[in-house]
């Protein structure tokens, strides 16, 4: 939790700062491209709000209405970052796209005047979007260190697994984010030098369209991704047969009935199952043998927060 709190943090920062720089940049320019671009950077920036949010909220205490938790806090306020503000922003530039696209731009064209000192509209974009790239490049490490962790620790084999596997949407929010933020500030970049090298300013407009889809396309894979969570995922099965295995390999154990798990907050998991021990177990030593196979499926994955084992004999 404290790696994840960590990541939404530098996320935080960085987004701030580059959400006024971008639309400081729009304002004295007028480009299409640093619009969309402020309303991603500003979207991200409620983004890391509302897992801040999430965050603390799923840090309460049990309680006889939640008695395993609020940990799924996080899974609930990650999908609303999905829906209400990458959505959101993600359609607000396309439209601004498109619209500059069918009618025109309405950049400055001229020099731009800062205390003083003249220059070309266009310095003013780059200045700031390569002052952009440099704030998310270090938000983009701290999650990727996060996520490059987790991925070690439990065996995945990459982003690509680990963006199907973790029950952390904290960090792979703020990863994911930080990616795309740092393709839309690449495309931002392409448009307007592309616009400043041939004179036509239908650059600048077509990358603010192609910002709004990725941001819309982000939208709808971190919805999927939430959607798994909140309805109730099970661990990977290869990690459930670990979990299986070290049961059935427990003294007076001869088989076991049923095995669940789910999902109850980041990195946080229930385990149920139905155990058959041998006749000969005594009723006084089932709670023995229980406290073993608790703290035995512990030591094969520390996500295990919540176990009830329900033995036969």
């Amino acid at each position: 939790m404290a790696g994840s709190r960590g990541v939404v943090l530098a996320a935080l920062f960085a987004n701030g700062a580059i959400a006024v720089l971008k639309f400081l940049g729009f304002i004295l320019t007028g480009s299409p491209s640093m619009l969309s671009e402020t309303y991603h950077s500003v979207s991200d920036t409620g983004n890391q709000v509302f897992l801040l949010i999430g965050i603390r909220y799923s840090d309460k205490q049990t309680s006889r209405e939640h008695p395993f938790g609020y940990g799924k806090a996080q899974f609930f306020y990650s999908f609303l970052v999905a829906v209400l503000l990458f959505g959101i922003a993600g359609w607000e530039s396309v439209k601004h796209g498109y619209d500059a696209i069918v009618h025109g731009t309405h950049g400055v064209a001229g020099p731009v005047s800062i205390a003083g000192f003249s220059f070309p509209s266009w310095y003013v974009n780059v200045a700031v979007l390569l002052g952009a790239i440099g704030f998310e490049s270090y938000a983009f490490a701290k999650a990727n260190k996060e996520l490059r962790r987790q991925i070690d620790k439990y065996g995945w084999t990459g982003l690509r697994d680990a963006f199907r596997k973790t029950s952390d949407v904290t960090t792979l929010t703020a990863f994911t984010e930080d990616t795309i933020a740092l393709l839309g500030a690449g495309l931002a970049l392409a448009g307007i030098l592309l616009s400043k090298a041939t004179g036509n300013e239908i650059y600048d407009a077509v990358t603010a369209l192609l910002i709004g889809i990725m941001l819309m396309g982000f939208a709808v894979a971190l919805a999927w991704e939430n959607k798994r969570l909140l309805l109730g995922e099970s661990l990977p099965a290869e990690v459930e047969a670990e979990l299986r295995a070290a049961i059935e390999n427990a003294p007076q154990v001869v088989h076991v009935d049923t095995f669940r798990t789910v999902y109850i907050g980041p990195q946080s998991v229930l385990v149920t199952t139905d155990v058959s021990f041998v006749p000969e177990t005594q009723a006084t030593d089932l709670d023995e043998l229980i406290a073993d196979l608790e703290a035995e499926l512990r030591a094969v994955d520390d996500r295990i927060e919540h176990v009830y084992v329900e033995p036969e004999v």
